[in-house]
């Protein structure tokens, strides 16, 4: 008998000490989510500002590349301009503040009419299905240009609209390469129709205008 109220004395010492454990531990979880947050929250911005604007753009240009590039884009007013004057291959597009997330892409100077054709098309009301189908038949007819293939589009997006004042990072954000191959296929460049795994260059819309290589690096692999 006196063997078994120990016994039951010991596993009620354990089973209240392993409860204060928890406790702690979820205490100690709980404070250091509050500090994370808080940090997250002071060190991150909303882009509210034209200039936030430019600066998160730039980003999404080749960092040697970026102080000479041209940026055009919504400013916070809602008008489409010119935000920034530019002196090289690079077009920046700056996000849409209108848009919930964040995403804004560089590709070469000479895409820029294929790109505004996709815009003006849009704004027109067109489907995307519409746009492809009139870009499809403007660009094998020679009326719209895309230039020559290889141009390329890199793209930094993101779900938050935030950004580290110092650095201009985005938070969360990450890459994403398209290189513009028209009318390129599996058998003419030996890429997969599908990626592989991550990682792995890929052809999409092959045998069409809009047949270009995708490479979406992983996260924090850029």
């Amino acid at each position: 008998m006196k063997s078994i109220i120990q016994a039951i004395l010991i596993t009620s010492v354990l089973f209240s000490c392993n409860s204060a454990e928890k406790t702690d531990s979820s205490k100690e979880n709980s404070e250091s989510n509050d500090t994370k947050s808080e940090l997250i929250s002071a060190r991150f911005k909303p882009i509210d500002t034209d200039e936030a604007l430019i600066a998160t753009a730039l980003l999404a240009a080749p960092v040697a590349s970026r102080s000479e590039c041209k940026v055009i884009g919504y400013n916070m007013a809602g008008e489409f301009i010119t935000l920034k004057e530019g002196t090289n291959e690079f077009i920046c597009l700056a996000d849409d503040p209108k848009q919930k997330g964040f995403n804004a892409a560089c590709y070469h100077k000479d895409l820029e009419p294929f790109m505004a054709r996709g815009r003006e098309l849009k704004l027109q009301g067109k489907s995307a299905n519409e746009i492809f189908d009139i870009r499809e038949e403007e660009v094998k007819s020679g009326k719209l240009q895309m230039g020559k293939a290889g141009s390329t589009l890199h793209i930094y997006y993101g779900e938050n609209a935030l950004y580290d004042p110092e650095t201009s990072t985005v938070a969360g954000a990450q890459y994403r390469y398209v290189v513009y191959m028209p009318f390129a296929t599996a058998e003419s460049t030996g890429l997969p129709e599908k990626p592989i795994a991550a990682n792995h260059p890929w052809i999409m819309n092959p045998g069409t205008h809009r047949a270009h290589i995708m490479i979406s690096p992983v996260a924090g692999t850029e």
